[in-house]
């Protein structure tokens, strides 16, 4: 059987990583060098952080990797387990729900604001808009993983 894959949260993980490296590199050289450091450096690695773990976090779930106790899942009767997959879904839309909004509505009051960042004065709106993209690609795998896991695909030993 073929791994369920999330490709765009990958792509998007490997080049936050990447970045926050290349970056971290280019300061500590231009800090030994020069004994001053790029401002940058820190608000970006911040914001590419959250966003890879974001990115991660889905990855995870689409393959479904995230931490849980299947104990209680293994023991119950193929209906009840069936019960418990769709509360566990409809729990994890919930929080992923919440946070797409809440991350949508503190984005687009920051634009509204005009709030700029404190570090390098971009607009504090480009940093924070990628929270509700990334929580509404979550939405997107937590539904792909629970209707796969009410088929009978995605067992806790694969």
């Amino acid at each position: 059987m073929k791994r369920p894959d999330a490709r765009l949260e990958r792509v998007l993980a490997t080049l936050a990583i990447l970045i926050i490296g290349l970056i971290s590199l280019a300061n500590v050289v231009v800090r030994y060098v020069t004994d001053a450091s790029f401002a940058f450096t820190e608000e970006f690695s911040v914001f590419l952080l959250v966003l890879l773990t974001f990115a991660g976090a889905s990855v995870a779930l689409r393959r479904h990797r995230h931490i849980r106790i299947g104990l209680l899942e293994r023991a119950l009767p193929p209906a009840a387990r069936r019960v418990l997959i769709l509360f566990q879904g409809l729990c994890g839309l919930i929080v992923l729900g919440l946070i797409a909004w809440f991350g949508a509505k503190l984005a687009w009051q920051e634009y509204q604001w005009e709030t700029l960042s404190p570090g390098l004065g971009l607009p504090q709106w480009w940093y924070l808009v990628w929270l509700p993209l990334l929580a509404v690609l979550m939405l997107w795998r937590q539904c792909q993983q629970t209707f796969e896991r009410l088929r009978g695909g995605l067992d806790d030993e694969s």
